[in-house]
């Protein structure tokens, strides 16, 4: 009972601290709505289960101990920030206000922008490895190991969807896209800031 408590503190607290996953969230619910939010919700679980699954398969300990191979993952997370973030720093308004759910963005694009923002993110990676490691005993069983790594992928999955339906709410949404210069550049700015900020942060993998 315990462990699963620690679990499930320490999930929640990973999910609710900003970051990556929240900023693009946020990107695609106000400009492109509804579907693309949660879809980014989805892509983003689906992200957390990809760490869940090589941390099991002990491939998660072989990047805590191989130094270079962390950082060229961290480098390629980084930059996949730098250039989303440049992208919606430099994206032009739209002249007309279009409340139309999913306008602009593919359903496969707004999964893939989530999936990618997450499957890269060291941060993501060292909670999971960190958690399976310092919390889960060897002795666990793998089924309720398993059910730990779903427990994670879904509060993922519920966070960013309530975000998501938050900002694709149309009063807010039509609010925001009147300012969606001065969002497009403070959104931009924070993933690009957070690519910077990752890929020059030491490596303690």
């Amino acid at each position: 009972m315990g462990q699963l408590v620690a679990v499930a503190v320490i999930t929640v607290l990973a999910v609710i601290s900003p970051g990556a996953d929240f900023a693009m969230t946020v990107r695609n619910s106000y400009l492109y709505g509804r579907t693309a939010g949660v879809l980014a919700a989805v892509g983003i679980a689906l992200g957390v289960l990809v760490h869940v699954t090589y941390t099991m398969l002990g491939v998660g300990l072989l990047l805590s101990r191989t130094p270079a191979l962390f950082t060229a993952m961290k480098l390629i997370g980084a930059a996949y920030l730098v250039y989303v973030g440049y992208r919606t720093f430099v994206t032009r308004p739209r002249a007309d206000i279009d409340l139309s759910d999913g306008g602009g963005m593919s359903k496969a694009g707004a999964l893939r922008t989530g999936f990618l923002t997450n499957a890269l993110n060291p941060k993501t990676m060292l909670f999971v490895l960190s958690t399976y490691t310092q919390v889960v005993s060897a002795d666990t069983p793998v089924l309720q190991q398993a059910g730990y790594g779903l427990f994670m992928s879904l509060a993922h999955l519920v966070w960013f969807s309530l975000a998501a339906l938050l900002f694709s709410q149309e009063s807010l949404r039509a609010r925001l896209l009147r300012r969606q210069t001065v969002l497009n550049k403070a959104i931009g700015a924070v993933l690009v800031g957070l690519g910077v900020v990752l890929a020059l942060t030491p490596s303690t993998a």
